[in-house]
């Protein structure tokens, strides 16, 4: 239940944001009520993992669902698009929380053989929550309000809140004097948010001011989370093999499926010339390919090896990239969503292969501190591809325009999605932008292509072996290096 409500908020108000801006005004916010949710629920995945390790997942899963029905309530009360755009930022606050921990829950709950069907099976949530998201919020805006968008999160989260509360035992922790990592956490937040901010609007002065800012601060947090005594970033981890492909895996695959998934439906909208409704359809077999991949690739976990069940799905990940950098006018529907299927596979093959592997290797102390930084990569990928290949598209499109003899300034992509009544719609012009969009689209996919590429490559440099192997020799590792301190404890008489 929470898996899915805070999955599906990142996308179900994208059909209701047009409503709300014609009720509340403030247009020239409109992008904000997306990025507030982004950047808050992005920034916390990894403290929120911290926290669970010393604290305990029950408390710190409270307090991460409270935030989010808070910040849904407000939204839904909202008078004015600055108030929406405080209250998405809150429950992003509280969105941040519920995704790692779904999975870090399912982490402490089963055993391998459990975990590698658990884990599948939510995977699938996440992606059903895509698809439902968008359709979920047209129908409660044509037939209810906009407002329900968000009360639609009340009843299932005090559910899931109460069930979690309820039924949930916190395994016994070690008493230890805990020194939390309050330096490296407002970092980590800050350097996110001005890394995030800078990419927004790249290309300007003040874009390559906040990147410059947030490596700045990314310097600054490495010798502080070298010093630091129970880090918020998990450094020592980074030396481990596994979890460093897999930090990497999740930047270069989320970069590749999310970012080139953000603008498949303004090319199947403005350069083929179909419906919003259709664009989303188009979008339906990626995460269908998803889900399916997601439950079959975790169930092969137990019999094949996890390396190979990833390099699978990152090289069905890189042939769809490829043939989606070689669209154009001329091509059909049926070819993109036949290319989303065959990229929505090779996520649900890797991404759970992965994560399992981490879960699997990782002392029991550091899964949640695992996992949020693993899924953290994938979500600051996702948000970089979005980023970069949306200015690239943006430089392309004016070069492709002024090579055709026509000024940027001048052309409305807006006039292929949606023709104003009444106007004079110039065909000839409309074409060569039709032209130019494509062209500028199939470049970006390109990027998505080398991304994936690279994915694949940072997967071949896995450790070998299955994943009860690898977790038995880490097992057996841990027993080796305590075993001179237990000797030496003199016996009772």
């Amino acid at each position: 239940l929470s898996l899915f409500m805070a999955s599906m908020e990142a996308t179900v108000v994208a059909t209701a944001m047009p409503t709300i801006v014609s009720q509340l005004g403030g247009l020239e916010m409109y992008s904000w009520a997306f990025s507030a949710y982004l950047l808050a629920s992005t920034t916390t995945v990894p403290i929120y993992g911290k926290l669970s390790d010393l604290y305990g997942r029950r408390p710190v899963y409270a307090v991460a669902m409270g935030m989010f029905l808070v910040g849904s309530l407000l939204c839904a009360l909202a008078g004015s698009m600055t108030q929406l755009v405080i209250f998405r930022a809150v429950q992003g606050l509280g969105a941040g929380g519920l995704m790692p921990l779904a999975f870090i829950i399912i982490g402490d709950i089963f055993s391998l053989e459990q975990r590698a069907r658990m884990q599948g099976l939510f995977s699938g949530v996440w992606g059903v929550s895509s698809v439902i998201g968008p359709l979920l919020g047209g129908f409660l805006v044509d037939r209810v309000s906009w407002h329900w968008v968000f009360y639609i999160n009340l009843l299932p989260g005090l559910l899931a809140g109460a069930l979690v509360w309820l039924a949930w035992v916190d395994r016994p922790r070690t008493a230890r004097t805990v020194a939390v990592d309050y330096l490296g956490a407002t970092l980590l937040s800050a350097g996110v948010v001005s890394l995030l901010l800078g990419l927004f609007e790249l290309g300007t002065t003040a874009s390559w001011l906040l990147i410059g800012l947030a490596l700045a601060i990314f310097a600054a947090l490495l010798l502080v989370e070298r010093r630091a005594t129970d880090p918020i970033l998990p450094l020592p981890l980074f030396r481990e093999r596994l979890f460093a492909v897999a930090c990497a895996h999740g930047i270069l695959a989320g970069w590749a499926m999310f970012g080139s998934a953000s603008f498949v439906p303004l090319f199947v909208q403005a350069v083929l010339g179909t419906s919003a409704t259709t664009a989303g359809i188009t979008l339906t077999p990626q995460m269908l390919g998803w889900v399916v991949a997601s439950i079959i690739g975790s169930r092969l976990l137990l019999r094949v090896g996890y390396r190979s069940i990833a390099l699978v799905g990152m090289t069905l990940l890189s042939i769809a990239m490829f043939l989606m950098s070689q669209i154009g006018v001329e091509s059909r529907q049926w070819m993109l969503m036949v290319y989303m299927a065959l990229s929505g596979i090779g996520m649900g093959l890797s991404i759970p292969a992965f994560l399992i592997a981490v879960q699997s290797t990782v002392r029991r102390e550091q899964l949640g501190t695992a996992t949020s930084t693993v899924q953290f990569s994938r979500s600051m990928g996702g948000t970089l591809g979005v980023s970069v290949m949306g200015a690239i598209l943006s430089t392309q499109l004016a070069a492709r325009l002024v090579a055709q003899g026509l000024d940027p300034r001048l052309v409305s992509v807006n006039e292929l999605l949606e023709p104003l009544p009444g106007t004079t719609i110039d065909v000839a012009a409309n074409e060569a932008v039709r032209l130019a969009l494509a062209g500028a689209i199939g470049n970006i996919f390109f990027v998505a292509f080398l991304a994936a590429a690279g994915g694949l490559i940072a997967t071949a440099f896995a450790p070998r072996g299955r994943i009860r192997q690898l977790a038995e020799e880490r097992a057996q590792a841990e027993q080796t290096a305590t075993r001179p301190v237990t000797e030496g404890v003199p016996r009772a008489s």
